[in-house]
């Protein structure tokens, strides 16, 4: 009997390699601060041994996103590239102690090695990111199985993968499984770079594919070239059942049959701004996995992408479960 997932993302697999340093050494590795580039093999090799004390953690946006919400209690797996080397036969096993299942094995004689970003946190808190893209950006077809598409409740993809064609692919088939076999599938927009792109292609598979997107104002924007947020909202609710859009401080817009809910959230400074969407994601399919109203999901959504801003790291530290019934949200 084959397991059913309440939740299934498909994503970049990617181990964050965290190590701290001064400007000086910035300045020195040429390393721009405070923003994330993306590097080569051989510049990558030059980074990760100048690293002293290195941390690492599974990372990837989805992947996140997913280890988010198992830890609220999802039965989760998720589907990432990883090449049999240390660093990817490190990735699966973190994910599974995360209690989530990593679908594929590490690849042996992978095409490239596992990918990984090289994170230098300076004593202002800035981090600047050096992310070699490796193996993961190889996911194909046959990297999704239709055994795990098919049993998947909800299946999010990630936007990013859009960037080569045999991961457009991957995420139409994925989809198409997912939706025959009863499911919903959606996507997490990733970047306003990615939409300007890929547009048709993305518009096409939300319109033809997809139930649901999730994306902040920018990257919804994005989608129909305007600066009208507005229009931007109605033109994707004209062609998707249900649009969930962050908005920052200015809070969460989730557009559904259910009609429209605007959800604020109470502001607070962040100690590390990463992994914001992701956890505010985690926590919205979280609720829409176990049947909550949509103002319901998106206050979930807020209330883990709080936690995870209020201190270094893309995933959740607290209980989330606990914190989540003290604010009687479950």
């Amino acid at each position: 009997m084959t397991k059913t997932y309440q939740l299934v993302g498909v994503g970049n697999a990617i181990v964050d390699v965290i190590s701290q340093c001064d400007d000086n050494f910035l300045d020195m590795m040429g390393i721009e601060k405070g923003i994330m580039q993306l590097i080569e093999r051989e510049r990558g090799e030059v980074l990760y041994a100048a690293m002293k004390e290195r941390v690492q953690t599974p990372g990837g946006s989805v992947a996140n996103t997913i280890a988010g919400a198992g830890a609220l209690g999802l039965d989760a797996a998720f589907i990432g590239r990883v090449h049999d080397d240390a660093l990817g036969r490190f990735y699966a096993k973190a994910m599974q102690e995360d209690g989530v299942d990593f679908v594929n094995a590490p690849v042996p004689g992978g095409e490239l090695p596992t990918s990984r970003s090289m994170i230098f946190v300076s004593p202002d808190g800035e981090r600047s990111m050096n992310t070699y893209l490796g193996i993961s950006s190889e996911l194909n077809s046959e990297d999704v199985p239709n055994a795990t598409a098919s049993v998947a409740e909800i299946m999010f993809l990630e936007g990013y993968l859009f960037d080569k064609d045999k991961g457009k692919s991957a995420f139409l088939e994925a989809a198409r499984d997912c939706k025959a076999a009863g499911g919903k599938p959606g996507i997490a927009i990733s970047d306003p770079f990615c939409v300007e792109r890929h547009r048709a292609d993305f518009l096409s598979l939300i319109e033809n594919e997809l139930d649901f997107v999730i994306g902040n104002q920018d990257e919804i924007k994005s989608l129909f070239q305007t600066d009208d947020l507005e229009s931007a909202l109605a033109q994707t609710a004209a062609i998707c059942p249900l649009v969930i859009c962050t908005r920052s401080g200015d809070g969460v817009t989730v557009l559904s049959s259910e009609g429209r809910v605007d959800v604020p959230v109470t502001k607070v400074v962040p100690v590390d701004a990463t992994g914001a969407g992701d956890q505010f994601a985690a926590g919205f399919l979280f609720g829409l996995a176990t049947g909550r109203d949509m103002e319901t999901c998106a206050k979930i959504g807020n209330a883990c992408a709080a936690e995870v801003i209020s201190h270094i790291g893309p995933r959740p530290k607290a209980n989330m479960r606990a914190l989540l019934k003290a604010q009687g949200l479950i």
